[in-house]
């Protein structure tokens, strides 16, 4: 007899035998060994050799940075007409300049113009006009820093906004360019949309000043390591720097991003990165702190065998781990399943543990991937129970002068207008004496078409009048 405490314990075979999921679930786990596609079907790829491919140096002089060079790759593969929309995004709503690694761009999907359309990395990394909104193509609030990082800066770079911990930019280049990037107001290249601001300090003396202001500012214990991307930095300037931040008696964590680690592989593969972060893992363990690698990889098919391997040497090196931080993105990952499918590929073939997604930050042009917080609501409860507790990616809010938010901790929401207020429960350094910081409401916006008529209608006003 078959009862709720007695199950029949053969039912998930014969469900999956027929077609179905085991029981029912909504979400059916199934192992997917990682696959490295295969980059000669490509035209411009078709002589490139194996060792050529897995050489840092190739990919990086490889990389496809304008549309001669995509059509040099994809020879007829795509159809005309996709470079068309591809130029006229690059001309008018483009907040980055075109930058695509071999390692990246293989892994889209090729096989016709549609499915190359479809293809979410190719969505995040080479958006197409037709992608972009044609009513709300950027939120009115939308702004170039949108998280306010270069008013919170204690030195040029250096941004302090959390009471113990802070983000050093090291640099404002990355070896690839995502569109959505949060950063879009420095990291890159100018595009004729978008004039992008520069450091003004040569860079060995930002990097001092910043190592300064943290030994003089002993409640800081925690340093993120970023620009752009550290893997566009020299290999000993960046091992001289984080060598410098083990020296400072109260850093503790130091977390390198880099992006690179899935866009770049061959990077972090080479034999003078692997001995240097030996050197560095070693010298941290010694005196009890830790390093983690932080990347973003927002889609499965970005986790790719040579990820993996890139993940793993990273994790042999005696770093304490390599974690995940995407970004939700609509028509990229924002379904449950693509964001399971995305976290076990990292767990289980990758080593790399699932970690934050972000929700789409209130950039320029961003409208069409930003998602809304009643969505990200959804997603974080389909998410539940299907990982292991640790490895279950929470999906955070970054809000202005406030920071990184769960979806589910906001104060209020006025789900007609599309606008959460938020607490937060520090002072960053713009508010160190005012006494309303702690009990403000700060505000974040949903993207406007996601609201109902007449949420819409009232932004509608609120843009004829001004």
């Amino acid at each position: 007899m078959t009862t709720a405490l007695h199950p029949d314990p053969d039912a998930a075979v014969r469900a999956q035998a027929a077609g179905r999921d085991a029981a029912g679930q909504p979400y059916a786990y199934r192992r997917r060994p990682l696959e490295e596609p295969d980059w000669r079907r490509l035209p411009g790829w078709r002589d490139v050799t194996d060792a050529e491919w897995e050489s840092a140096q190739w990919q990086r002089a490889h990389c496809v940075k304008n549309i001669r060079q995509l059509r040099a790759v994809m020879g007829d593969l795509l159809d005309e007409p996709f470079y068309a929309d591809l130029e006229r995004d690059q001309a008018e709503r483009a907040t980055m300049s075109m930058l695509l690694p071999p390692q990246m761009l293989n892994t889209m999907d090729t096989s016709s113009t549609e499915a190359f359309y479809a293809d979410p990395v190719r969505r995040y990394m080479l958006p197409v006009f037709s992608d972009r909104r044609t009513d709300w193509p950027s939120h009115p609030y939308a702004t170039r820093d949108s998280l306010h990082e270069a008013e919170m800066w204690a030195v040029e770079g250096l941004t302090h906004r959390y009471p113990t911990k802070v983000l050093a930019e090291l640099l404002p280049t990355c070896p690839q360019y995502c569109g959505h990037c949060t950063r879009m107001d420095l990291v890159g290249n100018s595009t004729p949309n978008v004039d992008k601001h520069k450091f003004t300090i040569r860079p060995p003396d930002r990097h001092e000043a910043m190592l300064d202001y943290l030994r003089r500012t002993p409640g800081v214990r925690d340093v993120v390591v970023s620009g752009g991307d550290v893997a566009n930095l020299p290999w000993p300037r960046l091992e001289s720097f984080v060598g410098a931040l083990l020296d400072i008696d109260n850093i503790r964590d130091i977390r390198l991003a880099s992006k690179a680690l899935m866009g770049l592989p061959q990077h972090w593969l080479q034999d003078e990165v692997r001995a240097g972060m030996e050197r560095l893992a070693a010298k941290a363990h010694e005196r009890g702190a830790q390093i983690a690698i932080h990347t973003h990889v927002n889609a499965a098919r970005s986790v790719t065998p040579l990820v993996a391997r890139a993940a793993r040497a990273m994790l042999d090196t005696g770093i304490r781990d390599v974690r995940n931080q995407g970004v939700l993105l609509r028509g990229v990952n924002d379904s449950p399943g693509a964001l399971l499918d995305l976290s076990f590929a990292l767990l289980d073939e990758a080593g790399i543990m699932p970690y934050y997604l972000y929700m789409c930050d209130m950039i320029p042009g961003s409208e069409h991937w930003r998602l809304a917080v009643w969505e990200a609501q959804e997603l974080q409860h389909a998410i539940m129970g299907y990982l292991p507790g640790f490895a279950t990616p929470r999906i955070v809010c970054d809000v202005p002068y406030v920071g990184k938010r769960w979806v589910h901790q906001l104060s209020d929401y006025d789900r007609e207008r599309g606008v959460s207020y938020w607490t937060k429960n520090y002072r960053t350094g713009l508010e160190l004496s005012d006494p309303d910081a702690l009990t403000r409401q700060y505000e974040y916006y949903d993207p406007i078409h996601t609201l109902p008529d007449r949420g819409r209608e009232w932004w509608r006003e609120r843009a004829e009048a001004a």
